[in-house]
Order: C-alpha cells, then structure tokens, then sequence
C-alpha cells in the first residue's frame, strides 16, 4: 500500500484568443503544419491524454481547415453518446456542424462547406445508399483513434488527410497495430506536464496487492467477466473494497469501476446496507434512467457510482474525487480511461484519490509516470509481449469454483519457488517452504468452515493445488524421483488432514470454555 503526497499547483489563466491554452494552440500548430504539408490519403495520429482537451484542439482544426480550403470535413465516434457531446463542443467552439444518424435519410449536398460527425455503422450505411460522396470530404478527423471499428471506412476517403486523436495510441489487437494505419505518431502534452501546469488534478494512489490467481483470461487477452464476479463478489474482496473506501475515501464523491454487472450490484448492496448514498449504472441501464442516476451523482455531495462498461468514455464529472478500480485488466487504454475520469481539474479540487483493488499499477505503473509512447507506438509487439509477461506472471489457474468455496480467503496463492528462493538467501532449509504452505492451507481450510467436517471436505477440494505446490517445490530441489514426488504429495494432505483436525478440536474447546474463563 503507498501513498503519495501531493503539492498543489495554481491553474494558469492564460488563454489564447480561440479559447485555447498554450500547449493546445502549439499542438493545433503542429497538426495543421502537418495537414498542409500532407498528400491526399495521408493519415497521422495525434496522443493526448484524457481531460487535456482534445475535442477542443480538433474543433480548432476543423475550424482553421474550412476555413482556409473550403472543403469539408467529417468528425467519427465510435458511440451514439459521443456524437452529440462532440457535436454540442464543436459548435460552443464556433464550428457549425451536423450529426449524421439513423434518421439522415437525405443527401447530404453542400457537404464541402460544413464539418459533419457521426458513427462508423451510421457513415457506412449512408455512403452505401449513396447520400454522401466521401470524395468531397478533406479532412476525417477520428475520436478515440484506438479503437479498430474505423480502419476499414478510411479507405473510402482516399482524398481526405486523416487524423486518428486518442490518449492511447495502443491497440489491443496485435493483428492491427496502429503504425500500419498511420504513418506518424504526434505525441502531445504529458499526465505529469498537465499536472504541473494546472490543468489536471494530482493523484494519491493508494494500492492493496490482490490475489488474482482465480481470474482467467479471454479471446480478448482481458480478464474474462465471469472469473472477475467470482473473484470480486466473494465475501473477502467486499469487505476489502469497504475498507478501502472507509480508509481513504469516506464521504468522497467516488466511481467504482467493475468488470461484471453482477459484481457491481452486489457492490450496490454493500455500500447500501453500510448507509452510504450509492446507485448502480451499466449498458443495460434504460436512457431515461441512465440520465436520471447521471443528475443525482452530480448533484448528491458524497454520491458513489458503481458501473459497469458505461463510464469510461464520454463521461465528465469533474466533481468526483475518487476513482476506485475494483477490477483487474490487461488493457493499458482502460486503465487510463477509468483514472482519468477522476482527474478533471477545480479550483477547489487540486487531488484526487485511486484505490486499485486489481494490482492495475503494478502492471502498467502509476497513471501519472512518464511513458514513451513513441516507442509504444513504433514497437507495439514488444509492450504487448511485456503486459503478457505481467498478466501471466499474476496468475496461476485458480479454478472459479475453487475459489467460491474459500469466500473469506483473500490470498489463495503461493509462489513455491520464491519462497524457496527466499528461504535460500536467509541461510534457511527448503523444508520451511512446505510448512508455510501447509500452514496456508490449513488456515483456509478452518476460517471458511464451521465444523472439522467442513474443514476436511475443503482441504479434499484442494487436492489439485497440493499436487501443483508438490511439483513447483520438487523443481526447486533439482532431479528427484516421481516416487519421493508423490510421497511428499502424501505426507503433505497427511500432514494437512492431522493440522486441521488438532486446530479445530482447540477451538472447539475455547468456545466451550468460553464462559468459564472469562
């Protein structure tokens, strides 16, 4: 667990006459000097972090474009939310503009005078009935670049210069890395340049080491939902997330980011019963609803909001003080969006806190240290293969069903070989290793039973996990035989079975002497 302190900084006032700050005006300079320079077809990525402002450094350059060309130009998002907050921030920016959608059902004729947004289905569908001749179009201007819904519509822009915006130029699909896409990465202000000139809040992290061996992963290469919701509802990382919350975030306007709708309502309930004004959001959550719960967590001073899919892009709150990632992922974009929700600068709000329930930072590092995304950029295979390295080393398979009968249990894992290792470099005998783990076991085994018959049946359950314990201590004595292998495979379930029996008949009998002690 760490703490970090923070020095709080003053924002700057200074504006430049279009609205911008100084590090939004060189930026828009840059990009434009790229445009102008730049070939029909031609197509660069522009990196900035999330609440640095992009949709107001884009909105300048659509602006300066029409401008100066006459030509048109065309703003995609990748969800209906965002369509209508991009086009609302456009036109505060003083860019005019249209949102193409399902009712658009005209041809779109003058489209080289004006700046249009919409989805990449919608777009797709209205170029196809031919309302729209992507020929007249100079300029595609690409929200949240990362993402690869947009790759295959560009090529029907083969006149416009193209510019993909995204706080991380990171794609999780290793098949279509995003140099392929763009020929140039444009790397904007960092995290820490925005902290320190005012324009982001500073975090406090606060982070607990979590065992994360039950989790598994999916096609995706992300932790799947169901591992997750066995993990993060079980009794034992509950009381955790409460803890956290009461140690470092009480009565703070807090988002708690879930892996699995229903880990977020059980959240719900935790927080419910503990008295705490709570409410729970996901993407089945109906529209009306949606934007009722939105208006409450603005308006309630020390509201918690826990979601599920729905918070991480298109949603700003800069009143909310705390971020809580009650979940584990291998997605370094995610991981930025969720802290960043939190990040949002006010004069009264200079911090905020993270609490990360997923060993999140151990894997990516603090949201605000500095990373060489150019690098990321140019040698994505390399990061992936490093975040694998990561995600690979946290976990040992831990089956789900395994995992729901230890639910007061928090740490289930045991690494074999560096306890051995330690064990070695203290001048101490390998022996000690297979005590602890017995010890382990045999704690498990009472804290999630009522009975010395329960016990027994858990310590049958982990049959499976002593003999993988076995083999890992066998690798660190060198060449042994299968027989003395499975001997000491025997002597270990002996050793847990007699362990168990003697703690639990102890117990038993201080409770019977309870009355008489005392």
């Amino acid at each position: 667990m760490m703490e970090e302190k923070t020095k709080t900084t003053s924002r700057p006032d200074q504006v430049h006459a279009g609205g911008l700050y100084p590090y939004q005006e060189r930026d828009l300079d840059v990009l434009f000097g790229k445009i102008g320079r730049a070939r029909a077809g031609e197509r660069f990525l522009y990196q900035l972090p999330t609440g640095g402002g992009k949709t107001r450094i884009f909105a300048g350059i659509a602006k300066r474009f029409t401008a100066l060309t006459g030509q048109g130009v065309m703003v995609l998002t990748h969800r209906k939310e965002l369509c209508s907050q991009t086009s609302a921030v456009l036109r505060k920016l003083g860019v005019s503009n249209k949102i193409i959608d399902s009712s658009s059902r005209r041809s779109f004729r003058g489209l080289h005078q004006d700046c249009f947004v919409a989805m990449v289905e919608t777009l797709r569908n209205r170029i196809k009935d031919g309302l729209i001749d992507p020929g007249r179009v100079g300029l595609v201007i690409i929200d949240e670049a990362h993402h690869n819904s947009f790759h295959k519509l560009l090529d029907r822009f083969k006149a416009a210069v193209v510019i993909g915006v995204t706080a991380t130029p990171f794609s999780s699909n290793a098949d279509m890395p995003m140099y392929k896409t763009y020929r140039e990465l444009i790397v904007g202000e960092s995290i820490a340049g925005l902290i320190a000139s005012g324009h982001l809040a500073k975090p406090s992290n606060w982070r607990y080491d979590v065992e994360l061996n039950s989790l598994s992963r999916g096609i995706n290469g992300d932790f799947t939902i169901s591992s997750s919701d066995a993990l993060y509802s079980s009794p034992a990382m509950l009381d955790l997330l409460l803890h956290a919350y009461e140690a470092h975030s009480k009565n703070k306007k807090t988002l708690i980011f879930n892996n699995g709708i229903f880990t977020s309502r059980e959240v719900y309930k935790l927080f419910n019963e503990a008295g705490y004004p709570v409410r729970h959001l996901d993407n089945h959550t109906p529209p009306p609803e949606r934007a009722e719960i939105l208006k409450w967590f603005k308006k309630t001073r020390n509201a918690i909001l826990t979601s599920v899919s729905i918070l991480t892009t298109g949603f700003d709150e800069p009143t909310v003080r705390t971020v809580i990632l009650n979940r584990a992922t291998t997605s370094i974009t995610l991981y930025h969006q969720m802290i960043g929700r939190g990040a949002r600068w006010l004069p009264e709000k200079k911090t905020f806190t993270v609490i990360d329930l997923g060993n999140n930072t151990d894997r990516f590092g603090e949201w605000q240290a500095p990373l060489d995304w150019q690098t990321i950029f140019e040698r994505p295979e390399a990061f992936a293969e490093s975040l694998h390295y990561h995600a690979q080393g946290e976990t040992h398979a831990i089956p789900a069903d395994l995992r729901e009968k230890f639910p007061n249990t928090l740490q289930m894992g045991f690494d074999v070989q560096e306890a051995f290792r330690k064990a070695l470099e203290n001048k101490q005998k390998g022996s000690l290793v297979l005590r602890a783990s017995l010890r382990q076991h045999t704690i498990m085994c009472i804290e999630n039973s009522a009975s010395a018959e329960d016990a027994l049946m858990l310590a049958g359950a982990l049959q499976k996990e002593i003999g993988w314990r076995i083999r890992q201590y066998a690798k660190c004595l060198g060449k042994v035989t299968k027989n003395y292998t499975e001997w000491l495979a025997e002597d270990y379930r002996s050793k847990l079975t007699t362990m168990i029996t003697k703690l639990m008949q102890r117990r038993t009998a201080g409770r019977e002497a309870g009355p008489m002690s005392a």
